[in-house]
């Protein structure tokens, strides 16, 4: 496949979506992980879900969760690694938010006091705000009184493992956001956190298992297959046909213009000028036509 390297699995990092999801998958490693990030502790109630799909209607957009579980009280707690800025993070939050409380009502539900608590964890290796800021927290609050809460119960918190406040944090909070960026053993063995050894427990258990291997190597080969068909190619107009082909395969298959730009690696913005284009074409996707449109 090319010439391109590949990360193998043994080197990841936590901050890699693909060992983020397959670690937290293990309720006592999630637990851990949003432990730490609170600094406050949690007790999950179930085993968490991983790349958890929402789609409340066929006509709205699908939203993708990476790690989603409850605690005992009935709180949800669903978290994203975000390792690229795709600038439009803010706004996706919120569109993640409100699709959650939507899905955790039944049909025909009057009481809105039903709605669960939440709390939304996107963890990054850079500064969404640009304050310097290693955990940004919003609740809802009133301008003209901002000591009072809204008190709706939703939670968004953005992590920013590059935070210059660092003294304002617990040790094994600082721990965790070196390990999110280099998961080795070195910083495990370093550290005091009895959850983070934990954590790195399961890191170790999810690189050495050759499924999650297989695994692996199948998600980067779909995401190498538009690289090295470009590149084969050796122009630009057919790396763009090919990245059109790939961005219709994918629509088939029922994925988000977010979802695809994330698998492809591509930028937001293109990604979604070429869905655009494309779903006036569907079912049968012509490539031509679609790239014919997207030139003119």
């Amino acid at each position: 496949m090319g010439n391109e390297t590949v990360t193998t699995l043994e080197n990841l990092n936590l901050v890699d979506r693909f060992l983020f999801d397959e670690t937290m998958e293990n309720r006592e490693a999630y637990e851990a992980a949003v432990s730490i990030l609170l600094e406050n502790e949690v007790e999950l109630l179930d085993k968490p879900q991983t790349e958890k799909e929402l789609r409340i209607s066929p006509q709205l957009r699908e939203v993708r969760l990476d790690v989603v579980s409850m605690d005992r009280s009935k709180k949800i707690y669903y978290t994203e690694m975000q390792q690229k800025n795709t600038g439009n993070l803010r706004k996706r939050s919120r569109y993640y938010q409100a699709q959650l409380d939507v899905s955790l009502l039944e049909p025909g539900t009057r009481d809105f006091g039903a709605l669960n608590d939440s709390c939304f964890i996107l963890i990054a290796p850079f500064d969404i705000f640009g304050k310097g800021l290693c955990r940004y927290t919003f609740e809802g609050t009133c301008r003209e009184c901002p000591e009072l809460k809204l008190g709706d119960g939703a939670i968004r918190i953005f992590i920013n493992t590059a935070g210059k406040n660092r003294a304002d944090f617990s040790e094994e909070f600082l721990d965790f956001m070196d390990y999110v960026t280099n998961s080795s053993a070195e910083i495990a063995d370093r550290t005091k956190s009895k959850k983070i050894k934990l954590i790195h427990r399961q890191v170790k258990k999810v690189k050495e298992s050759e499924k999650m291997g297989v695994r692996y190597m199948q998600r980067w080969e779909e995401l190498a297959e538009a690289r090295d068909e470009g590149l084969a190619e050796g122009r630009s107009e057919g790396a763009e046909r090919i990245l059109i082909k790939q961005i219709c395969k994918k629509l088939r298959k029922g994925k988000t213009t977010e979802q695809i730009a994330e698998d492809l690696e591509e930028d937001i913005e293109k990604t979604e000028k070429i869905c655009e284009i494309a779903r006036g074409f569907s079912p049968d996707y012509d490539c031509d036509s679609i790239y014919q449109e997207l030139h003119e």
